[in-house]
């Protein structure tokens, strides 16, 4: 293809050629879908696609001109990948004369979407994909619930007449009046407004469940007491701000071949000095029995609405398997076993390597359990509540 000598002879030839409304609106609605907020992508496609219809000398804008650019101009700019979970609001009864029909040269969403995709590089999309599912935790409350009662109002949604939630009433107004004056006209002998079961909205409303920080502790070998120390400090100063922040927190120790639960999961710092006044210490290293008991928990706890969070405090030699042997290969293998259930439940977890030089195989065992690793030796309990909060945030 041989580009003209003069290009503003292109550029007025561009702004020639005709667009239909309905492209106008696929590019608009593309952009938004693929999290795009500025206006400047969609009017950057459509001067790319009239000039690519005007260097094949046509006169109008065709499927393929739209598809270039919006792989040009899209790909580079999409934050996210659509999702095909928009409810048709549209009421099923309405006269099809009084639907406006999409314009014959609409290009469908799918075409669009694809010839943008094949420009991305497919980790890219995986990594959008990825960071989207991935959820985030703050430094106060757990995780977003979506209930129908109480909590922060959200946008009203359509559901069935049996729904056990409230109907908004506003919502149900907005969605029924546009159709009065079709619906009128259909059931002339009706008097007031007409209500169709495809109206009705019901309130929705987000809470924020409370959050439970499992501390998993190594009680064993000569460190055992520092660590316990450590730990014990770190629970009351979290619990002297778990009113606020709206924090539980729970205890397990390992030592010897087995795990015990020290604290139970509580808010009540009266209750948790007196269960902490003497712990355990001394014996083998039973890793994997730890992170079992830490997972449980969590599993148990998160039925019960709280959002578990895993902090491990150890120097990450094991050397006890799950069976109870002293056996380092086997202990190793069962931690790391017992962590990629951890990773697979999607339990939040934080790593605290309490050694003086960090260990390696406790940074590994953190990527396996998709934790955050925190380096710390000598650290006190402020350093230890310090570094919990701020990992959190």
């Amino acid at each position: 293809i041989t580009l003209p000598d003069n290009l503003d002879d292109l550029r007025r030839t561009a702004r020639k050629i005709s667009v239909t409304p309905a492209i106008l609106s696929d590019l608009v609605t593309l952009a938004v879908s693929l999290g795009i907020s500025s206006l400047r992508a969609p009017t950057f496609a459509l001067n790319a696609a009239q000039a690519h219809a005007a260097l094949y000398e046509r006169d109008t804008v065709t499927t393929g001109d739209v598809t270039i650019a919006t792989a040009l101009v899209y790909a580079h700019r999409a934050t996210q990948i659509p999702q095909d979970d928009t409810p048709d609001d549209t009421p099923p009864d309405a006269p099809q004369n009084s639907i406006p029909q999409d314009h014959p040269l609409s290009i469908p969403q799918d075409i669009l979407l694809d010839a943008i995709k094949a420009a991305l590089p497919p980790d890219l999309l995986s990594n959008l994909d990825a960071k989207a599912k991935k959820r985030t935790i703050g430094s106060g409350s757990g995780a977003k619930r979506t209930g129908n009662r109480r909590g922060k109002p959200l946008p009203a949604r359509q559901g069935p007449k049996a729904s056990a939630a409230r109907v908004d009433l506003v919502a149900t107004l907005r969605a029924a009046i546009p159709w009065q004056t079709l619906r009128k006209r259909a059931q002339p002998d009706r008097t007031g407004p007409v209500f169709q079961q495809s109206d009705l909205r019901h309130k929705r409303y987000q809470s924020l469940s409370d959050r439970l920080l499992i501390f998993t502790v190594d009680a064993s070998g000569s460190a055992a007491m520092a660590r316990l120390a450590e730990a014990k400090g770190a629970v009351e100063l979290l619990l002297s701000e778990a009113y606020a922040r709206r924090d539980h927190v729970a205890l397990i120790a390992f030592r010897g071949t087995d795990a015990d639960l020290i604290l139970p999961p509580t808010r009540s710092l009266v209750q948790t000095k007196k269960r902490l006044a003497a712990l355990p210490g001394g014996g083998g290293t039973p890793l994997a029995s730890g992170l079992t008991a830490a997972l449980t928990l969590a599993q148990t706890t998160h039925q019960k609405g709280l959002t578990p969070t895993i902090v491990l405090l150890t120097d990450g030699r094991a050397n006890v398997a799950l069976d109870g042997t002293g056996n380092r290969a086997l202990a190793a293998t069962d931690a790391q076993q017992i962590a990629t259930q951890i990773a697979c439940n999607r339990v939040e977890s934080i790593v605290i390597d309490t050694t003086i030089r960090p260990e390696k195989a406790l940074r590994h065992l953190a990527q396996i359990m998709d934790a955050t690793y925190v380096p710390l030796p000598r650290a006190d309990a402020k350093g230890v509540s310090a570094a919990i909060t701020t990992a959190l945030a």
